[in-house]
Formats: structure tokens, C-alpha cells, sequence
């Protein structure tokens, strides 16, 4: 089993301060969320605010799964939160 991204919806949560994605390990759906601080610890360009935070989410998609697969594959659990940490 490993973990895939088939569906490419992102959220803007600012009550939790982060953006949501989901992946998938076969018949399981894994939730992950990146903290805001995490997005700016990427890019330190990132303005505030969903539309900045999100094209920062995007371009830097690559890193954020790789950082996602590595909390997966350290804890198979069906939720993790992404911190600067994880970066």
C-alpha cells in the first residue's frame, strides 16, 4: 500500500490556520492539514490572507506531499497535521 493524492481539492481553514488536503492509501482516505506558519516557513514571500496562502499551497505542492508522505509513512494514521517541523 502507499499513499496517493487522486484528488487535487485544497481548503482554506482559517479557524484551525491551515490548508486541508486529502490522500488516499488504497480504500483509506488520509487527512492532512498544513499549518499556516509551515506555508511561510516555505516561502517567506507568502503575503497573508486564503488566495495568497493557497498560491503558496500550489507552488509548492511537490514539497507538501513529499512532507506528507513522510509523516504517513512514519505513523499510518488516518489524520496528521503538517508543522514547519515536517519542512
Amino acid at each position: 500500500m502507499s499513499l496517493h493524492f487522486p484528488n487535487p481539492i485544497r481548503r482554506y481553514d482559517t479557524a484551525r490556520g491551515c490548508v486541508c488536503f486529502w490522500g488516499s492509501d488504497s480504500a483509506l482516505e488520509i487527512a492532512f492539514e498544513v499549518e499556516l506558519a509551515a506555508l511561510r516557513s516555505i516561502d517567506a514571500s507568502a503575503g497573508p490572507g486564503e488566495a495568497s496562502m493557497l498560491r503558496t499551497y500550489d507552488a509548492h505542492l511537490a514539497a507538501i506531499r513529499k512532507a506528507a508522505e513522510a509523516a504517513y509513512s512514519r505513523k499510518r494514521q488516518s489524520y496528521h497535521r503538517l508543522t514547519a517541523d515536517n519542512f
